[in-house]
């Protein structure tokens, strides 16, 4: 990478290392896989690589150990199916948290503004870097400890779907309940809008017959409705 590392900086490669639970042979992988195309483009030194070949890599890697666990623990599970429940696991928010989970945040290298943006939070920033430090995993280590890693990040939405909470259309199954009595309406409403262009958050209610019963956020409409369907659904399958 042409960039000498700080003996900070290596404790701190060290320290995610260990969070990570992969012991990396070339650290360089994993320092690369958290730099920022920013931090790149505003390095004094131009031969710094920033993390989105690794990104790329680590998508396919992604994709083909998740699809893995899928194929063989769900046997009896459709094509269509497999694909719909992969999607939703791998899904922008879902990698994101992960990510969050991880403090990767706390670890990549940003330029000055994207720093000053709150890039550091960014949801494309962190999907992008999950993604890009399993790509340094499997170039480091290979397939196999590259797929139990993915396995072991993903492994509490895989039991999701084994208890039937992948894949849930809130909003579908809300109406299904709601209009089971006569004269019942469901709607929503959007309640505010936060945040810059590339990275707004969405807030909605839903209202039964008038009556907000439930509240939703998320960084597209789609996701707020959902959860605030998802919300008042806790509410009412108690009473059903």
């Amino acid at each position: 990478m042409g960039e000498k590392l700080s003996a900070k900086r290596i404790e701190e490669l060290q320290e995610l290392s260990a969070r990570l639970g992969v012991e990396f042979k070339d650290m360089s992988l994993l320092q690369q896989a958290l730099i920022h195309s920013s931090y790149a483009n505003e390095a004094k030194k131009k031969n710094i690589v920033h993390n989105e070949r690794l990104e790329f890599l680590g998508d396919a890697v992604l994709e083909l150990a998740s699809s893995t666990y899928l194929y063989m623990h769900f046997p009896q599970m459709p094509e269509g199916q497999l694909t719909k429940i992969r999607a939703s696991i791998v899904c922008s928010t879902s990698l994101a948290e992960l990510a969050r989970g991880l403090h990767l945040g706390e670890y990549l290298l940003l330029g000055h503004g994207e720093e000053m943006s709150g890039g550091r939070d960014r949801q494309t920033n962190l999907e992008d870097v999950f993604e890009a430090v399993i790509g340094a995993i499997y170039l480091d280590q290979g397939w196999e400890i590259a797929k139990d890693y993915v396995i072991r990040q993903l492994m509490p939405l895989f039991v999701q779907v084994q208890q039937g909470a992948i894949l849930k259309d809130y909003k579908t199954i809300l109406q299904e309940v709601v209009y089971q009595e006569a004269q019942q309406t469901v709607s929503y409403e959007l309640v505010s809008t936060s945040g810059p262009d590339h990275d707004k958050i969405f807030t909605f209610n839903v209202r039964i017959t008038g009556k907000v019963m439930g509240t939703g956020t998320g960084h597209s409409k789609k996701e707020a409705e959902q959860k605030a369907a998802r919300q008042a659904l806790e509410k009412l399958m108690p009473q059903k």
